[in-house]
């Protein structure tokens, strides 16, 4: 009998960040059955998350907010500065609500509790990959509610028709592939939409873009 042929997976790659060997082990051992999702290397704090997000290239990187040396948010902010493209969920406890705000304003693309469902933090991984954003309404309207600086604020007009149809999908949470979909384009120019609302916005990312679109009234 020949030997079995062993073939890269090709799923979702996941970098684990949280200062909690269990913590970490429970979600390897878990995401490690899933056929669509690999686990490609953990880090216990801040610092070591964006070396392994630099080293590894990650799609997603499941970062804890709160831990010792460098957290949540810094790392967020340096990975940002680095243009590393992975999106990151962020992983927090309930009674850490208000850190989350912090943490879609340095750029994370959603969050989940650390007592959610096992198949619900399948489902978000593959939701974050996909471009959605993952914000639950009472995070949005302590988002929208803050004082924001004024960044993009009465530059709305520069947007192009077409531009202001693909920011209401982004608000939408629609991925590039959908928005391409919805509005029959081809996911580049959808791309390319995305970059010049950014940058006509003076935005960072599509969290941001969605924000403003709430904030705006733009919609889908």
């Amino acid at each position: 009998m020949a030997d079995a042929v062993l073939r890269p997976r090709t799923g979702i790659r996941v970098l684990l960040v949280d200062d909690h060997q269990v913590v970490r082990r429970g979600l390897r051992t878990f995401l490690e059955v899933q056929d669509d999702i690999e686990v490609v290397g953990e880090a216990s704090d801040g610092a070591e998350g964006i070396e392994q997000a630099e080293k590894l290239k990650p799609d997603v990187v499941l970062m804890d907010v709160k831990m010792p040396g460098m957290d949540g948010v810094e790392a967020l902010r340096k990975l940002r500065e680095l243009a590393n493209p992975a999106r990151v969920l962020i992983v927090t406890s309930f009674t850490e609500k208000r850190t989350v705000v912090p943490a879609l304003r340095a750029g994370a693309a959603g969050y989940v509790y650390k007592d959610v469902d096992p198949e619900a933090l399948a489902g978000a991984i593959r939701s974050v990959h996909a471009g959605h954003v993952l914000l639950q309404p009472e995070v949005a309207g302590a988002l929208l509610s803050q004082e924001e600086s004024n960044a993009g604020q009465g530059r709305g007009g520069s947007l192009t028709e077409r531009e202001r149809e693909v920011l209401g999908l982004i608000a939408d949470g629609r991925s590039n592939r959908e928005i391409a979909r919805a509005l029959v384009l081809s996911e580049k120019t959808v791309k390319t939409h995305v970059s010049n609302i950014l940058m006509k916005l003076d935005l960072a990312d599509r969290t941001q873009a969605a924000l403003w679109a709430v904030r705006h009234g733009v919609t889908g």
